[in-house]
């Protein structure tokens, strides 16, 4: 295998991909390349989402198919945004307006804005894989109290992981790649598809 399909259409998440997967000598393409059109998220979990993709972008571009459903839970929040992160200000929201809606909710808060980054990554072989590799690692850490920094996406500049006294957004790709949910999933599933003979 030297080519698989990303159900997402996500730059940042394409890049990150892209650098981990090309030591390995495999080419990461965006489902967008064969013009896959966004499938409607059903699921109630993040794992049915992730398969529901996985096995769109399989269906159609013929290719095997990765997929990730991600998101974060804030304790105070009963776990929203959860499954709804990536509209969690409306369907046509933007990252800046998901965070925002996301600092207000808690602004009256001072104590208590412990949260996680949650990672499911599925791999299809093709459409019809009755056992397709599941992999789940979670981020802990809390919502700071304002924006910082630029290198990440989606939540990443009000998240403070445990680790760090920054967000994620100030983080370097190196180490954001190590320690985050999405970076421990991929390990797992690196090593899951090593096992499986997918990867060499």
């Amino acid at each position: 295998m030297d080519k698989f399909v990303l159900a997402s259409g996500n730059k940042g998440k394409l890049k990150e991909f892209s650098e981990i997967f090309s030591q390995y000598g495999v080419e990461v393409l965006p489902q967008s390349q064969f013009n896959v059109e966004e499938v409607p998220e059903t699921g109630t979990t993040f794992v049915e989402n992730a398969i529901i993709k996985a096995r769109h972008a399989a269906e159609v571009t013929g290719l095997a198919a990765i997929a990730d459903d991600s998101g974060l839970e804030v304790d105070l929040l009963n776990g929203q945004p959860g499954i709804y992160s990536a509209r969690y200000a409306g369907e046509e929201a933007n990252a800046t307006e998901n965070y925002e809606k996301l600092l207000k909710a808690l602004k009256e808060t001072n104590e208590g804005r412990t949260a996680r980054f949650q990672c499911i990554l599925v791999y299809m072989r093709h459409a019809k894989d009755p056992t397709p590799i599941i992999c789940q690692a979670s981020w802990e850490g809390k919502i700071g109290f304002e924006v910082k920094g630029d290198n990440g996406h989606g939540y990443d500049p009000i998240f403070i992981p445990n680790e760090h006294q920054c967000t994620a957004a100030e983080l370097s790709s190196e180490d954001k790649n190590r320690l985050s949910h999405r970076g421990k999933a991929m390990s797992q599933l690196i090593i899951a598809m090593q096992k499986q003979g997918i990867l060499i």
